[in-house]
Order: structure tokens, then C-alpha cells, then sequence
């Protein structure tokens, strides 16, 4: 059996080495006592799921159905962070302290949609707003650009556990309102941030290694027309990957060609 700490030092070292692993939400409304539950018979059936504030969890045909309904019937932004609220299609919703919709600026021209809020967005209740996101306002500025000057969203509304991979269940459940969002901001050019939110709106198992830098046309059925798409790494990626930032900037120069009125290689040529 581990020793427990005996300062105080020791304790917020171990607390600091749990919060990096991971292990940095309480998602049980009651403590647990682990020595008790040693000393007591195992259950045999499993315990029951949680099920989310204000309902049963439902199936995620039935989820990603009722995500559609509600998606449509937003005229707003507002109406669409009204229906977010009103969602319970999504069990990340049960664990996450925030809704996290967007930041910036909605009538910008570029929407960039990453993958989901980490645990800074999840406190604060915007995208891109950890290190991460302080990266992301860098290589902005770096092309002549701002978090003013563009629309800023994610593909998942709330923060998976440990920031974990999403489920195709998660997706599923967010993706109607992200392209209802897309409709409402309709920019002129798309910006998908890492490979969960490249492959999931272009319906592609390509990598986003082999996506990064290449535009693309995306367009769902309630768009009326086709909107330019540039896949790029992740920023994240980037904090993890620094030798990867030579491609990022190639990315950043393209797409401030194409916000210029330039070319986009595949799509206006």
C-alpha cells in the first residue's frame, strides 16, 4: 500500500500528478470510500448508469434524432445556445461544469471548429482558452488575424472526462447542431482544427496528417452552397509536436491567401 504524504508539499505534488494524468473531475455526487468498499462483498450486477439532470439517458439513435429537431428550430445563435441548454441527448453534459458554444466573432468570415473544450474551456465556458488556445492566438496574429476577427466553436459542446477521446455516441449527438451553427454563421471559409473535427465533417478515416493543408468543399444538406475548407493540426498537437509548426505556418499562409482573394488550390481554380 502507497504511504500517504506527510506535508503538504507531498499532497499538492500528488494532487498536481493526478490532475496531469487526467483524474481531475469528481463525477459522484456522494464520496466513496474505497477502504469500505474492500472490506464489503462485491456486487454482481453492475452499478447503474447516471442518468443526466432532468431526464433518463436515452438511446443514441433517439439522441442524435432529438438533436436534429431542437438544431432546426434555432434562428440564432442564441436560440442555438437555448437549445444546447435544453439538450439532454449527451452525457458529457452530466459531468461537464459548462457549455462551451463559441467565442469570437460570429459575423467573421472564418469559422474555425475544433474538437472538444478541454478543462480551462470547461471552467470558463469558451473554446481555445488553455494553452492551447493561447497558441491558437499566435499563429492569428501571425497571419494578420485576431479572435475577433473569426468565429471559434468546437465539435463537442462539453468537456469529455480527463479530455478523453469523444465517442461516436458524442459526435453524433453534438453534430446536428454544429451544422445548424454552421448555417447560422455562414462564413466563406471553414477551418477544421485537428482530426476528429477534419474526418467527422469531411466523412473521411484519413488522417489528419495527410488532410492537414489540402481545402476541401464541405457543404451538408440545409447549406445552400459549398464553403472552402482547409483541415489543419491541431494546436494542441502542436504543444505536443513543436517541429510540426514549419506545415502549420505553409497552413496559416494558404489560408490567408485564400482570405485575400487568392486561389484555393482545388477549389476556385
Amino acid at each position: 500500500m502507497t504511504k500517504p504524504p506527510h506535508s503538504l508539499q507531498e499532497a499538492q505534488a500528488a494532487l498536481a500528478w493526478l490532475i496531469e494524468a487526467g483524474a481531475d473531475e469528481a463525477i459522484d455526487e456522494t464520496p466513496l470510500s474505497r477502504y469500505r468498499a474492500r472490506s464489503e462483498p462485491q456486487a454482481t450486477a453492475a452499478a447503474p448508469r447516471r442518468p443526466p439532470p432532468g431526464g433518463e439517458l436515452i438511446s443514441s439513435e433517439a439522441a442524435a434524432a432529438s438533436a436534429r429537431d431542437l438544431a432546426q428550430t434555432a434562428q440564432s445563435l442564441d436560440d442555438l445556445r437555448a437549445a444546447l441548454n435544453d439538450f439532454e441527448g449527451c452525457a458529457l453534459k452530466a459531468t461537464a461544469t459548462n457549455l462551451c458554444l463559441s467565442d469570437g466573432n460570429p459575423a467573421a468570415d472564418i469559422m474555425i471548429i475544433g474538437e472538444a473544450p478541454g478543462a480551462d474551456e470547461d471552467r470558463q465556458g469558451k473554446p481555445f482558452v488553455g494553452r492551447a488556445g493561447q497558441l491558437l492566438d499566435r499563429m492569428l496574429q501571425a497571419a494578420g488575424l485576431s479572435r475577433d476577427s473569426v468565429y471559434i466553436t468546437n465539435l463537442l459542446f462539453w468537456r469529455p472526462p480527463g479530455n478523453r477521446n469523444p465517442t461516436p455516441a458524442e459526435i453524433a449527438a453534438c453534430l446536428p447542431f454544429v451544422e445548424r451553427q454552421i448555417e447560422l454563421v455562414d462564413p466563406k471559409i471553414l477551418v477544421f482544427a485537428g482530426g476528429v473535427s477534419a474526418k467527422t465533417l469531411l466523412g473521411t478515416a484519413t488522417g489528419i496528417l495527410k488532410l492537414r493543408g489540402k481545402w476541401a468543399s464541405y457543404q451538408h444538406a440545409g447549406m445552400a452552397r459549398p464553403i472552402p475548407a482547409l483541415p489543419c493540426l491541431h494546436p494542441a498537437y502542436l504543444l505536443r509536436q513543436p517541429a510540426q509548426k514549419r506545415a502549420a505556418w505553409r497552413d496559416l499562409l494558404s489560408l490567408r491567401a485564400a482570405l485575400d482573394g487568392g486561389k484555393v488550390a482545388g477549389i476556385n481554380e
